[in-house]
């Protein structure tokens, strides 16, 4: 699956089929993790998921093909937040079919996927050398803590007691 998707690759039609290819395996499995482990329709999740590899799509493809030096990530959001907006004519549809997916059942794939990436790139990453597994560790703990002093300040700030 990792060599789908090249970084650098333009929009060409088999730069689209990948992408599309890969978001389709991507979706189904994602579907069939979001059925067994959650209980949501297959065909609701199924709708979900196409809503959202269309939104993905469609970040990706103004990533390369507009002038400006913005991340795919970017588009994807502002795509996702006007589709959802309570304005929008799509907002209701969106809303629903999107709620069907959880997002632990797309983490679940997606760490998946990654860990294949590293497999086969594991070579690089032990060359990266034991700093590097020290510096992720506590990158993760800083984020952990920073999130959580910045949920118990907006907590204490509305009104909910501390614990």
């Amino acid at each position: 699956m990792a060599d789908f998707i090249d970084g650098s690759e333009n929009v060409t039609v088999h730069g689209i089929f990948n992408w599309i290819r890969l978001l389709i395996i991507f979706s189904v499995i994602t579907v069939i993790g979001n059925y067994i482990g959650y209980k949501h329709p297959m065909t609701d999740s199924l709708v979900g998921m196409g809503i959202l590899s269309f939104i993905t799509l469609a970040g990706v493809w103004m990533e390369r093909e507009l002038p400006f030096n913005i991340s795919s990530i970017l588009y994807i959001s502002v795509i996702g937040i006007v589709l959802a907006l309570p304005v929008m004519p799509t907002s209701e549809f969106v809303l629903y079919y999107v709620s069907k997916v959880e997002l632990l059942s797309i983490v679940t794939v997606f760490l998946a996927y990654v860990g294949i990436g590293m497999g086969k790139s594991w070579d690089e990453f032990k060359a990266l050398g034991w700093r590097a597994i020290i510096i992720t560790m506590l990158v993760i703990a800083a984020t952990y803590f920073g999130a959580a002093i910045v949920a118990h300040i907006v907590l204490v700030l509305t009104g909910v007691p501390a614990v």
